[in-house]
């Protein structure tokens, strides 16, 4: 990606930095020139390693992330696909994969977390996501998981996936209650035609 040789030095073996010391630190200047900026309510959202890194944002800066959708993430690389894994964490596996998966760091979990996946995910196995909610069950901890049947990857990217993400951030961060989806619609009366005008003469025809 036409990166620095400094830039793969931190990148080396260190997927879970995702770049989220820099980011922060925008934001954080950002909100000293735009005051309307409110820090107090960072959300993100991704998908497959960005579903990665949206949990890891909670997992790992959860003092400054306060909610995050992840979809379709490559939560452990370990297993996901041999080539993408190692061409970024090296070869042989090292206790760095360990310390950097969000299974094994799912006990962390602090803010708001909406997990989703394809059920038949063939790039990203749906174990990975699977292995997340099984470490956060065990330590026990509060979030939101849909699995879309027959669905591939990135299915959470779809209209009811889309729907959800949105309704996820008014209520976790704005702390709004979205819209009952399930409520049926008001069905509006059919208006009623006016009554004619009374002791009005009808208009003679033409040729009267």
């Amino acid at each position: 990606s036409n990166r620095s040789k400094a830039f793969h030095d931190v990148c080396c073996k260190n997927l879970a930095d995702a770049g989220f010391p820099d980011r922060i630190l925008w934001m954080k200047a950002a909100a000293k020139k735009y005051p309307y900026i409110d820090l107090t309510r960072v959300g993100l959202y991704g998908g497959s390693a960005g579903g990665q890194n949206a949990l890891g944002a909670l997992l790992f800066h959860g003092d400054f992330y306060k909610a995050a959708a992840a979809d379709c993430g490559c939560h452990d690389n370990r297993m996901d696909k041999i080539w993408w894994n190692e061409l970024w964490m090296g070869y042989p596996i090292g206790p760095h994969y360990a310390a950097q998966s969000n299974v094994t760091n799912a006990h962390k979990l602090t803010g708001k977390l909406l997990l989703t996946v394809g059920e038949v995910d063939s790039n990203v196995d749906p174990a990975s996501t699977m292995q997340v909610v099984n470490a956060l069950i065990k330590a026990n901890k509060v979030f939101e998981f849909v699995v879309f049947p027959s669905a591939n990857h990135g299915a959470g990217g779809g209209a009811y996936g889309a729907r959800k993400r949105k309704d996820f951030f008014v209520k976790s961060l704005i702390g709004v209650e979205p819209p009952d989806r399930n409520s049926p619609k008001v069905q509006e009366k059919p208006k009623t035609p006016p009554e004619p005008k009374k002791d009005v003469p009808e208009p003679k025809k033409a040729d009267e």
